[in-house]
């Protein structure tokens, strides 16, 4: 029988806070048990093992973000729709490392997994500052790509500790904001809707 106040969604908000604490890397069934305050077996009754629980976290802090991103951009247009999702994803990843790998570690298990819907909102958020830059449709996911590429491998080397050049690090996300935004702003016209 499962330990009373126990079901799978605050063993995954257990298991989140944890990957936040000790990092995701070093999450692990046995270390979750025993924060919990039960032996590991029993996190069997709510999870099916170390890849379901990071699945889980992975879909929390996709779905997590995607508030974040969207509640950032609403009602905003072009660079100061830019430049909010971007903080506002920057700031979400600095409070939350731990889920935000879990995220980009979590795999697709199938077409009704719920990562996917959690990834494409966050990409709806993306794609909905996008239309104030009036790029074609089909060029797009190509904007996307590159948005998410430079946003993620900025926000992942910050957490990472890995911006140790003694430059102003807001400087330089303020700096790759800028460049975005211009490269958004002067397409290829191949990337311009008529």
């Amino acid at each position: 029988m499962p330990r009373a106040g126990l079901a799978s969604s605050s063993v995954t908000e257990a298991g989140a806070a944890l990957a936040e604490e000790v990092g995701f890397s070093r999450l692990s069934m046995g270390l979750l048990a025993e924060r919990l305050g039960i032996k590991p077996p029993s996190l069997y009754k709510h999870v099916d093992g170390m890849a379901d629980l990071a699945h889980r976290i992975g879909v929390l802090a996709m779905t997590e973000l995607a508030d974040a991103i969207h509640d950032a951009i609403q009602g905003r247009a072009g660079r100061d729709a830019l430049d909010s999702g971007a903080r506002a994803m920057r700031i979400w990843v600095r409070e939350h490392p731990g889920r935000y790998a879990s995220g980009n570690a979590a795999e697709i298990t199938g077409p009704d997994d719920p990562l996917i819907a959690a990834a494409n909102r966050v990409m709806d958020s993306w794609g909905a500052m996008l239309h104030g830059y009036r790029i074609e449709p089909s060029q797009q996911i190509h904007a996307l790509r590159m948005l998410r590429s430079q946003l993620h491998g900025f926000v992942t080397l910050e957490t990472a500790s890995g911006s140790q050049v003694l430059t102003d690090i807001d400087e330089s996300f303020d700096w790759i904001v800028g460049f975005i935004d211009r490269g958004l702003q002067v397409p290829t016209p191949e990337m311009r809707s008529p």
